[in-house]
């Protein structure tokens, strides 16, 4: 998915020099952002104060939306480079195609990981016909520099491990949560998780005490470490944790994002990830230009066109504003 604002700002994010190294219950509001004709999201990461956890470093939220009578999700090819994208779904199909060749729909609880490494592009769209609800989150992961120039690819992994407790269902999209390891391919230490508590259910979840954290709220109403919350909103939970006490008195679905600190900082800038205002002014220009990021074939519509640049020098900063 592409972040398809068109008065695009540069996100500082990185650098350990901000990590929280204690745990803390730091509650991130949502900013609500148009994607394309038909879809609102709901922005997590960056958000302001808060840029990353781990290496997640971009978080949207959206439905469940009606989309029986609507054309759903539509977004044009568009670039990336520097980072993994993470397709998730609750309910609904995204129609996925990208510069490699690649075509997959994705379905719930199905894992769809694009690495751009270097340079892809990509398009997503609902089918057609398609079902009457879509709901779910679409999340990027920085690439450390050592792979940040690897070959871009697509990875499609429709039976992901799942690790079970009264109450819980916790489903492994990214990394190892307790002994189960997801299949797709992470280049720092990090974990993502899709749980699903059901009603009456308190429990503890085993975590890396190394690792930062957050809880995004999909659906449902959940105490996450005794703070409530409400579809659409995300808890920051800083590190020092060896568990995280849950609660839910209905079913209620979160997500679990964590990872290690991530050492490195960065400039993200629309749908790239660099080091330097060179690399991003180069990204765009090859953009523009047609090169480098390949071709989406299939796609009935243009690609997007990039913003322009600021008035400002971009500059990497730390992970907090």
């Amino acid at each position: 998915m592409s972040n398809l604002d068109r008065e695009a700002v540069p996100s500082p994010c990185g650098g350990r020099g901000f990590v929280v190294t204690e745990p803390v219950r730091e509650l991130l509001s949502p900013r609500n952002v148009k994607l394309g004709e038909s879809t609102e999201v709901r922005r997590l990461l960056p958000n302001l104060g808060r840029r990353m956890v781990g290496a997640w470093c971009f978080v949207d939220h959206y439905g469940p939306d009606d989309i029986a009578d609507e054309p759903g999700m539509q977004v044009p090819p568009h670039p990336h480079m520097g980072l993994q994208t993470v397709s998730w779904l609750h309910e609904g199909e995204v129609l996925h195609r990208d510069s490699t060749g690649s075509l997959q729909t994705i379905r719930p609880r199905q894992l769809g990981l694009m690495t751009s490494g270097r340079a892809i592009s990509h398009s997503e769209e609902s089918p057609r016909p398609h079902a009457r609800l879509l709901h779910g989150a679409q999340l990027w992961v920085a690439l450390p520099d050592a792979h940040r120039h690897t070959d871009p690819h697509f990875e499609f992994h429709a039976e992901l491990p799942r690790v079970t407790a009264p109450g819980l269902a916790a489903t492994v999209l990214l990394g190892t949560l307790d002994t189960a390891t997801s299949p797709g391919t992470t280049y720092t230490p990090l974990v993502g998780a899709d749980l699903a508590l059901t009603g009456s259910t308190d429990v503890r979840l085993p975590l890396e005490r190394d690792f930062e954290y957050a809880v995004l709220a999909m659906s449902g109403e959940a105490h996450v470490d005794g703070v409530p919350l409400v579809p659409g909103s995300m808890l920051y939970l800083g590190c020092g944790r060896d568990e995280l006490p849950l609660r839910a008195d209905s079913d209620a679905g979160l997500m679990l994002l964590g990872g290690e600190p991530f050492e490195e900082e960065l400039i993200m800038f629309w749908n790239w990830i660099g080091r330097s205002q060179e690399e991003i002014v180069q990204a765009r220009r090859d953009w523009m230009e047609g090169s480098r990021f390949g071709e989406v074939k299939g796609y009935d519509g243009a690609p997007l066109p990039a913003p322009a640049l600021p008035a400002v020098p971009l500059k990497p900063r730390g992970r907090t504003r």
